[in-house]
């Protein structure tokens, strides 16, 4: 005896107008069923876009040859959940660009200097400032009673007088920071542990040379504005070193 061919369930959507009493023709069927596949596609791509990739775009020549300025690409997010990155690997991360400062309280050590708000702060005492947090511990490094100068964007320079006894942020000067991050795209050198050393031109990693297509090519700029080379550095526990491939001819590289 034949075994009776069991019916296809009409679409989600089709059984959802059903309860509500509609009964459309095979036309509008058809037309709901497509319906259901877009809408399901697009949440399928968002979910996919927002939570298991990113889009990425390098502006920068930094990457070369890896990657050529203004390349598109997606970027996997979700494999460094189960598993730690590996030096070789080329990594996403967020970064902070810039440290602007929001807004200065009246009758503190900045009010009284005038500092004003919403120029971007680049060093305390002659020392850069990359990031709000890198700011608190060079202020909380400074002994009580020394003087505080800061340097904005632009040339400008601010006396804070002596430090205050106690003080071991911009917040206690009267300085509220806020911090622009963008997405970096590099290739981790060396994690945690490791000892890093760039020299004529060349990186080593627990003094071995690293060598390959990525390393081979050497660049030299004449811009004033570029350091090569770094003395041997450990990299601290939890921490990255990371470096474009088109490196030595890059400002935040080697």
């Amino acid at each position: 005896m034949r075994r009776k061919k069991k019916e296809k369930k009409p679409a989600m959507i089709i059984r959802l107008v059903h309860r509500l009493g509609y009964k459309p023709g095979r036309v509008a069927s058809e037309i709901l069923e497509w319906i259901e596949v877009l809408v399901v596609a697009g949440l399928l791509a968002f979910l996919v876009i927002n939570f298991v990739t990113v889009r990425m775009s390098v502006p920068t020549g930094s990457m070369i040859p890896t990657i050529d300025p203004h390349d598109s690409f997606f970027v996997d997010k979700i494999s460094y959940y189960f598993r730690d990155p590996h030096p070789g690997d080329i990594i996403v991360f967020w970064h902070t660009e810039a440290v602007y400062i929001n807004k200065v309280t009246p009758n503190t050590p900045a009010g009284a200097a005038g500092v004003p708000s919403g120029k971007q702060l680049i060093g305390i005492n002659n020392e850069p400032i990359f990031s709000a947090s890198g700011a608190d511990e060079l202020i909380a490094s400074l002994p009580d009673g020394t003087d505080i100068t800061l340097i904005l964007a632009g040339g400008g320079r601010y006396s804070l007088g002596p430090k205050p006894a106690g003080a071991k942020s911009l917040r206690d000067l009267g300085i509220t920071v806020r911090e622009r991050r963008i997405r970096y795209v590099k290739r981790l050198i060396a994690v945690g542990g490791q000892t890093v050393q760039i020299k004529g031109g060349h990186v080593y990693v627990d003094g071995k040379q690293l060598t390959g297509p990525r390393f081979d090519r050497y660049y030299y700029s004449n811009d004033p504005r570029m350091r090569y080379g770094i003395t041997p550095t450990k990299v601290p526990k939890g921490k990255y070193f990371v470096l474009g491939d088109n490196s030595a001819d890059s400002y935040d590289s080697r």
